[in-house]
């Protein structure tokens, strides 16, 4: 079968075509992507503005009649953090429903813990032992970790790249006084708040996916020759550094980075730090599977059930 996953995020409305069927890996057709970032578009009262939701009825449009233009079966679609939180995201949703005749779903932080973690241990397997998954997006940060398909332990947490930057970084490039806040805001909320199951993890392969983290590897590779494949904790200190003292436009001119990213890259990888460090990671590993392909296996499991 055929199936269409939008995927409602902070910074994107992503739409990706996939061949999937029972017991076969999903191979990825087509996609739509369209930046949006629809954090910028909160007013004080913490809802989405009219602009932003006319933008996202626009995005969707194009997703749909995508979607129906290669011929799906089916569309999952789902949002995360940026209308999970919106004081008007329920209203957003059925809207959406509404006119578009799909079934957007909210998506929970923990929900989305586990369906990257489900996505992880199918691409990497079951030697790959006890996981502990890594994974940034725009508004929040998912931990989860397991030795079965369903992790043991999640924790989600309003981290994200898009949402740091709008809340801490303003300045080009970004002040000293701005940057020290951030990590102390980054880190106080990994102490106060992570759980001691996954403080005291004691997983044997530690694995990142999504975007933030893919780029942090590829920049990785390019700045220490390092297989991008993975991401070291001394070289990723060390790149928080070099990109904090970069302006937008030298961000953006490094390889893997757009412009809409240059600008979050620096919060991303000050969390990418602060929570390799609190967990006491050395090294993860970039798993090129997340939350997309984890609704997709899920919706597989459900119609072999």
């Amino acid at each position: 079968m055929r199936l269409g996953v939008l995927d409602v995020g902070s910074n994107t409305i992503h739409l990706q075509v996939m061949d999937a069927h029972i017991g076969a890996r999903p191979a990825p057709t087509t996609n739509l992507k369209v930046e949006l970032r629809l954090t910028q578009y909160l007013n004080k009262s913490g809802s989405i503005s009219v602009e932003g939701i006319n933008l996202l009825h626009e995005a969707i449009a194009s997703a749909v009649a995508h979607a129906q233009g290669n011929n799906t079966d089916e569309i999952l679609a789902f949002a995360t953090s940026a209308i999970r939180e919106a004081k008007n995201g329920t209203q957003i949703i059925r809207d959406i429903n509404t006119r578009h005749q799909i079934d957007l779903q909210i998506l929970t932080g923990d929900e989305e813990a586990r369906m990257t973690f489900l996505a992880v241990r199918r691409w990497l397997g079951w030697s790959a032992g006890k996981l502990l998954v890594l994974d940034i997006g725009g508004g929040s940060l998912e931990i989860a970790s397991g030795v079965d398909e369903n992790p043991e332990a999640t924790l989600s947490l309003p981290l994200g790249a898009a949402r740091l930057t709008r809340d801490f970084l303003s300045g080009d490039p970004y002040s000293s006084r701005e940057l020290k806040f951030l990590e102390n805001f980054v880190e106080t909320n990994l102490e106060d708040k992570l759980p001691a199951i996954l403080r005291a993890h004691d997983a044997n392969h530690f694995v990142a996916t999504s975007k933030t983290f893919r780029t942090l590897a590829r920049l990785s590779g390019h700045w220490f020759n390092e297989n991008p494949k993975y991401l070291e904790v001394t070289n990723l200190k060390a790149m928080c550094s070099k990109l904090a003292e970069m302006s937008n436009k030298s961000r953006a001119e490094l390889p893997g980075v757009s412009e809409t990213r240059a600008q979050q890259i620096v919060a991303g990888a000050v969390v990418a730090r602060s929570v390799m460090d609190v967990l006491d990671i050395d090294r993860v590993e970039i798993c090129p599977w997340a939350l997309r392909e984890g609704i997709v296996l899920r919706r597989l499991d459900w119609l072999q059930g």
